[in-house]
């Protein structure tokens, strides 16, 4: 089978010093372009997401309840919205990203689009003509956009693991719910959710 790597939303505004900052980022970034040197070849195709917000709507708000809302973050085209520099070797081998959230919260990456011959190609059918059939999913956070995106992997079709130690979640209790609901959707999971 083929596979893809999927690498989720590892941006500056969810790692320490980020307007939404998620405990462990900066090390998961780090985790995930060591793991990508070591492993990168064993993958037909690397992608990478990336929350993109022009104007989110009820997404951003000034006294979020964490939940549905939440503090602004990732405004297109600001440092925030950047790739964090400890993810910049892994993104050497990224082939696609993905942005999300124009106009939505979007916490799934397959919400997101890239662009290709001047076109909007979206993640599943970029996935589908590279044959992919099995993708693996890292990034932050584990309860909220990782979550989202290998829920609607599994969805689509694809065989999805969540490699877990290649992850940062926000708190153990969304943590908790995220990994029964991906237990429920069949997709698998690998090691364990990295401390903050």
């Amino acid at each position: 089978m083929s596979r893809a790597l999927l690498i989720v939303d590892v941006q500056n505004d969810f790692c320490e010093g980020g307007s939404l900052a998620v405990p462990g980022g900066a090390e998961v970034a780090r985790r995930i372009s060591a793991y990508v040197q070591a492993h990168g070849e064993t993958y037909a195709a690397i992608a990478a997401t990336a929350d993109w917000h022009e104007d989110p709507g009820g997404h951003f708000s000034d006294d979020p309840d964490y939940v549905d809302t939440w503090p602004p973050h990732c405004r297109a085209g600001s440092d925030g919205a950047l790739f964090h520099p400890a993810a910049e070797p892994a993104f050497e081998q990224v082939q696609a990203i993905f942005r999300k959230g124009h106009h939505s919260a979007a916490y799934s990456g397959f919400e997101g689009f890239t662009i290709e011959a001047d076109r909007k190609v979206a993640l599943a059918d970029w996935l589908r003509d590279r044959a992919i059939e099995e993708v693996d999913v890292v990034g932050i956070a584990t309860d909220h956009c990782v979550r989202a995106t290998a829920l609607d992997a599994a969805d689509e079709g694809f065989e999805t693991t969540v490699l877990l130690d290649l992850t940062a979640a926000v708190a153990p209790e969304t943590t908790a719910l995220a990994l029964q609901q991906l237990a429920e959707a069949q997709v698998a999971t690998r090691g364990e959710v990295a401390p903050g």
